[in-house]
């Protein structure tokens, strides 16, 4: 059965109808025609043959003009999601392959499924001069050195890159010496700390193919982001050309936002958007729409598969409850290549996913996506949204959570339907992840000053400081690996950790999945109630040292909220701004210690506090970007000294609330700290950093549009009709006190008097340079 839009939006009219109903803000995406131009006359003859055996006789715009683009130098293809972008970056690269037998090409992806969804592809072309190769973890060791020595297309990925072939270039000195193109699918991920770590193998690899003789050209795909151009020459380190016309053919969308029905007004709760999420999701299945639905975090998958699940049994819907399955990190790769097996084959009627596969990988056609609570990013949510409605007009539905952006978007759903797509920020030179580049291209070729080409200005500076802590070591100008370790293996591209703990069943033995290091105190400390594949799992010993938790079946009617306590330290001021007498803005370094104290278990139904759990574990320690205000006279606010540290707290968690609304992060990028008397500056001060060692440049962000940060914190607490504040305005979802002191009153008499001061401060500033 094939629903039609208007059976989606009958669907929708009938839940956002009810009287004890979500409310429900609907518009459409009108279809758009295609523009086709012919193929290239120039094309190879295998190449033109090709396509036409697959049904392609012509080019739409924006793929010939990445074409036309791509023979003069690099290009980015910004453009929808399934507008044929694949193809816009494979013909060129084909073309040479087809032209010249010693050509190679190298295409990078951020997962081992889009590698493998692209090799399918190009081995369904059947060129004979064609021989692709996909070289990632899961490649057998015994098939490598054949794909080193016969492959001409390789497929892989950064982290691949960063471990196996730059380390070892001598070995794929036949790649890297007739390296013609390198393609890097879904750039728009590289963004954030990975993409700061992926544009510094970047840069590694130009160097290292320089000295093997070539100058690859790049050819980059991108999701629709507001500097798809600057964004490409920061990765890559050359200028590139952006191609963003759109000439593909669009079949429309209803487009829902669907906020859950307030159960509380004075209190602001609402319900849950899982729930909500689950029941929409289960009647769509019953209706036999293909569906997806896609949330933030492994833990949330799991609830709404187990909640959706639930319900199709309760209506006597068995054997519908078999054809939805969740997917997130931390499968096995067996489990994740099945569950893309079914929904390909179309054994599955929905999938309940992590933002894995909000990427380009093709599942098969799925009428309608769901989205639920804010993913960080328009750009994520259009990309998530895109992958209902390819062929024929889908369903785009936003499921808001109580989180003060998703509120903040359902009072404006103008704001949030129009609002213009994010900047991504990426930053080769966050000093902490530079460090560590350097450390690993020293063990690939020696550095020299020249080689400041490749990795900017501070490059020499940061040399000198690898001497000094004893990484490196200078001889006749040239700066060697002091040890004869293998620095890749302990530089994580995506992680703030290198290693991965197992979860293993107590009873079974057998190995669940992985978490990564960093994560684990959070994830998986004793006690903590964890989800795999929709069955509960609870936590009974977590030892750090052998790499391991040990779970064992769960059927408790609760779930497990870490509390931890952070300190600051302030270690650099880069920059001091006086807003006004007794407001000071800085910018700079800050080390940062979190210790996990305790765990909270709340009942599943309501989500009552039921007990604190102690715990006694060891601190993480970290370096960072932060931006801090301190306030030296703060009396004069009209603040009483027990409103002081509520109100602190709340314009904190504020202003992480909006901060992605500026930086194209996501609310977890992001840490905070509020004290009524900081040891170091002796007044009330707040903090708000970047939460990855080093930093990535999204406290910077906050430090230079502090104005705006305080007037779209100031707004989204106003117009909160909740009386003493709740997680649509200043109660965090990660907040490691459990959201204790808050004071909503206090937050707007601090944002309030911070947006004038600066305001104030701004004009002054205004008159001064006039």
């Amino acid at each position: 059965m094939v629903p039609t839009p208007n059976a989606l939006a009958a669907l929708v009219a009938q839940e956002g109808g009810r009287s004890d109903g979500p409310t429900v803000v609907r518009c459409e995406e009108p279809p758009r025609d295609g523009s086709a131009v012919p193929l290239p006359s120039e094309l190879a003859e295998p190449v033109r043959e090709a396509l036409a055996r697959n049904g392609v006789t012509a080019l739409w715009r924006h793929q010939r003009a990445a074409w036309e683009a791509a023979r003069r130098g690099h290009v980015v293809v910004a453009t929808g999601t399934a507008s044929g972008k694949s193809l816009a970056f494979n013909l060129p690269v084909l073309d040479v392959l087809a032209k010249d037998p010693s050509a190679r090409a190298l295409y990078l992806y951020p997962s081992k499924a889009l590698a493998q969804d692209q090799a399918r592809k190009l081995a369904e072309l059947q060129l004979p001069f064609l021989r692709p190769a996909i070289y990632d973890g899961d490649t057998p060791h015994t098939e490598r050195q054949a794909i080193r020595r016969q492959a001409n297309l390789i497929l892989t990925n950064p982290d691949m890159l960063h471990l196996g072939i730059l380390p070892n270039h001598a070995r794929w000195a036949g790649l890297l010496r007739n390296l013609a193109a390198v393609v890097v699918d879904e750039s728009h991920v590289y963004r954030g700390v990975f993409g700061s770590h992926v544009a510094l193998v970047i840069r590694r690899l130009r160097r290292i193919a320089e000295r093997y003789g070539t100058r690859p050209r790049f050819l980059l795909a991108s999701a629709t982001i507001a500097n798809p151009g600057a964004h490409a020459s920061t990765l890559t380190g050359e200028p590139v050309h952006v191609v963003s016309d759109d000439g593909a053919p669009s079949a429309g969308r209803t487009i829902v936002l669907w906020n859950p029905p307030l159960i509380d007004e004075k209190l602001g709760l609402r319900a849950s958007p899982l729930v909500e999420a689950a029941r929409l999701l289960a009647q769509l299945i019953v209706a036999g729409v293909r569906s997806i639905c896609f949330l933030n975090s492994r833990r949330g998958v799991e609830l709404v598969h187990r909640f959706t699940v639930d319900r199709l049994r309760s209506d006597g819907n068995s054997r519908l409850a078999a054809q939805v399955l969740p997917y997130r990190a931390g499968y096995t790769p067996y489990q994740r290549r099945e569950i893309e097996r079914k929904l390909v084959s179309g054994e599955l009627r929905a999938i309940v996913a992590t933002s894995a596969l909000e990427l380009g990988i093709d599942i098969g056609h799925l009428d309608a996506a769901l989205c639920v609570t804010f993913p960080g990013t328009v750009a994520s949510l259009r990309q998530m949204w895109g992958r209902a409605g390819r062929r024929r007009p889908g369903l785009a539905v936003f499921v808001a959570g109580e989180d003060a952006l998703d509120q903040f978007f359902c009072r404006h759903p103008e704001d949030f339907l129009q609002r213009p797509v994010e900047s991504a920020i990426v930053d080769p030179e966050s000093e902490e992840i530079q460090l560590a580049h350097l450390w690993c291209a020293a063990h690939e070729l020696p550095l020299t000053t020249a080689d400041e080409t490749f990795f900017g200005t501070s490059f020499q500076q940061r040399l000198r400081r690898l001497v000094r802590i004893g990484a490196l070591r200078e001889h006749g100008g040239r700066y060697l690996n002091r040890s004869a370790a293998f620095p890749a293996e302990r530089v994580p591209l995506r992680s703030a950790s290198a290693e991965n703990l197992t979860i293993v069943d107590r009873e079974s033995g057998e190995v669940l999945g992985t978490v990564e290091r960093a994560r684990a105190l959070t994830l998986v400390h004793p006690g903590a109630v964890y989800m795999h594949l929709g069955v509960q799992y609870e936590v009974c010993e977590l030892d750090l040292d052998a790499g391991r938790a040990i779970v064992e079946p769960f059927r408790g009617d609760w779930y497990t909220r870490p509390r931890h306590d952070t300190d600051v330290t302030v270690e650099a001021v880069r920059a001091r701004q006086e807003l006004a007498e007794g407001v000071v803005l800085s910018f700079g370094v800050i080390s940062v210690r979190q210790t996990l104290l305790a765990y909270q278990r709340k009942r599943l139904r309501d989500h009552e506090p039921l007990d604190l759990v102690p715990l006694d574990l060891p601190p993480q320690d970290f370096v960072t970007q932060a931006f801090w205000w301190e306030l030296l006279s703060w009396d004069r606010l009209g603040l009483s000294e027990e409103e002081l540290p509520g109100g602190l707290h709340a314009a904190e968690h504020a202003q992480i609330a909006v901060l992605p609304l500026l930086a194209m992060c996501d609310r977890w990028d992001i840490g905070g700290l509020s004290t009524a008397r900081h040891g170091q500056t002796g007044v009330p001060t707040v903090f708000v950093y970047d939460g990855h060692p080093g930093g990535v440049g999204i406290a910077r962000v906050g430090f230079e549009r502090f104005g705006r940060l305080c007037e779209d914190a100031l707004r989204i607490v106003q117009e909160c009709r909740c009386e003493g504040g709740c997680p649509s305005c200043i109660q965090s979802p990660k907040c490691g006190n459990l959201n204790e002191p808050l004071s909503k009153a206090g937050a707007c008499t601090l944002l309030g008097a911070l947006r004038d001061e600066f305001a104030r401060a701004i004009k002054l500033s205004a008159r001064v340079d006039g």
